[in-house]
């Protein structure tokens, strides 16, 4: 990991507990000790808006989780979401959402969708399908993905992936995606992705791998050096691998090792520069030059 990105994840980790205060691109950036046009610069190279942006998206996200799973009143939901009028309020949200705050209640209220509630949260059903991914592992049926509208990072909803039974040490699923290589080939690519996790006992990391033609393994990251363990909030994690001449296939996604559940959302995908650390996991060994230890006494 870069020296940029940790301070990202620092800045996005704080960010998330500071929602509903007032903060700007100046008390961002102190925590990160940068000047706030340098921490400016660096922010939107990493996360692809500025501060300001993406604060501000943050806290639509919530206010349109509360419009969908709470009674709160709106004016209610705009002072909890930093805004000094509901009026104000009003128009970030239309110009975002495309309608004004009681009218996407109306229409996206999470009680028509699935007719009932658990403990004051939304209880969703599983999603057969989710458009362009698949469910895969060792043992995918002792798990479940689907799309959560309950839980967002950005935009609507989100996806996810648990563990819905007991299950034996070492047992994963993947909620994943494969394209073709052809556009991407001699090219360094970076795929980055909101995570937030709740109770993951082993592991679970974002993961990208390149293969030939054959399916052998050309670049590999599962993020296993860097895992996303316990209860986190929504921060951003990368992985940037290179995509080799002979590449014929890129498949990415998130992975869960073991019991606990997590989000996903706001996914990139996008070519970085040679001067950006690839995160490629060795897979290969050094081999010796002759047999070694035959008597088993080193």
């Amino acid at each position: 990991m870069s020296r940029y990105q940790e301070m990202i994840q620092h800045s996005l980790f704080y960010i998330e507990n500071h929602l509903h205060e007032e903060i700007g691109l100046e008390d961002v950036a102190s925590q990160a000790l940068l000047s706030p046009y340098h921490y400016h610069r660096v922010f939107r190279e990493e996360v692809g808006m500025t501060v300001v942006d993406y604060i501000r998206h943050r806290r639509m996200s919530l206010a349109s989780i509360a419009l969908r799973s709470t009674d709160a009143g709106i004016l209610d939901i705009s002072l909890a979401c930093g805004f000094e009028s509901q009026e104000a309020f009003t128009r970030a949200f239309r110009k975002m959402y495309g309608m004004p705050p009681g009218r996407f209640r109306k229409l996206f209220d999470l009680k028509l969708f699935t007719g009932k509630t658990r403990g004051g949260e939304i209880e969703m059903n599983a999603a057969a399908a989710i458009k362009g991914w698949m469910l895969t592992g060792s043992h995918p049926q002792n798990y479940e993905m689907g799309i959560d509208p309950a839980e967002v990072h950005q935009g609507k909803a989100s996806g996810y992936l648990k563990a819905v039974t007991p299950m034996e040490p070492n047992e994963f699923a993947t909620m994943m995606q494969q394209f073709r290589a052809d556009k991407y080939v001699g090219k360094r690519m970076k795929l980055s992705g909101f995570v937030k996790t709740d109770h993951v006992d082993a592991f679970c990391g974002l993961w990208m791998r390149v293969d030939n033609h054959v399916h052998d393994v050309l670049q590999f990251d599962n993020m296993h050096d860097r895992p996303i363990t316990g209860t986190q909030p929504w921060n951003q994690y990368s992985i940037v691998l290179d995509v080799p001449a002979e590449s014929a296939v890129i498949s990415f996604g998130v992975i869960l090792n073991g019991k606990g559940k997590v989000w996903v959302d706001s996914f990139r995908f996008e070519e970085v520069d040679l001067n950006t650390p690839v995160t490629h996991m060795e897979t290969e060994y050094e081999m010796s030059d002759e047999p070694l230890n035959l008597s088993f006494e080193e």
